[in-house]
């Protein structure tokens, strides 16, 4: 892995860890429909607008498989975790999310668009263990309901893990905005019946209209471009490793803009979850480091 496409996780680990803090403040003012379909919407909008500024044909003889990743990436994902932060926090729907990685690395191996070994199992321990440091899961009623979000989370994660290596191939045939803008107007399609029928219970504060726009905006539509871009470029396993950072920066935003404490486990937890994404990823960092003193 070059040194760019790391960098390039690390902002997609960021992005996407900041928005499960704002699924928690939208999702229970809007409703889970009404939001999902809001934030797919704005997404829509701005990936069709990149491509009309850039000439970029939509790919409608690929409406097929559009479709299928659309539901399974967009569609059923973004409900699931809005449905499951009304009654889960943003730091365990941030932890369920790593999910993806195992999900993945079988899903891949079985497609045989990567090849398991032990230093990319070894990775996938250290993450869980760093992410579990990072999140601190305190104590909590196990209600059906808590435990009926938390399977939901872990159905959210299993759509993307699997759907990844599919998402790989089909960037060998469609371009990563192509897709990134197909695959968000047939989930939008879905989705339109279900946030039209809650509708009227939808309350349009501030606080939640403007999650919405950031997250359908930036952590949807540019972050979903620009994770296909890397995609694209690099081995699904090595791809998903952002699982890992997700919960790290989804502690980070919390601490610096809701004020929230940060715990001892931090420093171990973000040291193993870096060891992960090296160990899974393959970027070796003393070979970067080298290559600085050389310049």
């Amino acid at each position: 892995m070059r040194t760019r496409h790391l960098l390039q996780l690390v902002l997609l680990s960021a992005l996407w860890g900041a928005s499960f803090l704002f699924i928690r403040i939208a999702s229970p003012v809007l409703g889970p429909n009404v939001m999902a379909a809001l934030r797919i919407g704005l997404a829509t909008l701005t990936l069709a607008a990149i491509m009309r500024a850039t000439g970029e044909p939509w790919p409608w003889r690929h409406w097929r498989e559009l479709t299928g990743l659309g539901v399974m990436t967009v569609a059923l994902p973004f409900l699931l975790y809005a449905w499951a932060a009304l009654r889960l926090p943003a730091g365990y729907s941030s932890l369920l999310n790593t999910m993806v990685v195992p999900f993945g690395v079988l899903a891949s191996a079985w497609m045989k668009e990567d090849q398991l070994s032990p230093r990319k199992w070894l990775g996938c321990l250290c993450g869980f263990i760093g992410v579990a440091f990072i999140v601190r899961l305190g104590p909590v009623q196990p209600t059906p309901e808590l435990m009926v979000a938390a399977l939901a989370c872990v159905a959210a994660a299993a759509c993307y893990g699997i759907c990844t290596p599919w998402m790989k191939r089909a960037t060998q045939r469609i371009s990563p905005l192509a897709i990134a803008a197909g695959i968000h107007a047939t989930a939008l399609v879905g989705l339109l019946p279900g946030a039209a029928w809650d509708l009227p219970h939808a309350r349009f504060t501030a606080p939640a209209l403007l999650a919405v726009l950031v997250m359908g905006v930036v952590t949807s539509g540019l972050a979903y471009w620009l994770n296909l871009r890397v995609l694209s470029q690099i081995s699904p396993v090595a791809a998903m490793s952002s699982a890992f950072m997700i919960p790290l920066f989804g502690v980070a935003w919390g601490s610096l803009f809701l004020g929230e404490a940060l715990g001892p486990g931090m420093l171990w937890g973000g040291a193993l979850v870096l060891l992960a994404t090296t160990l899974v990823t393959g970027f070796n960092p003393l070979r970067w480091l080298g290559f600085l003193r050389t310049r």
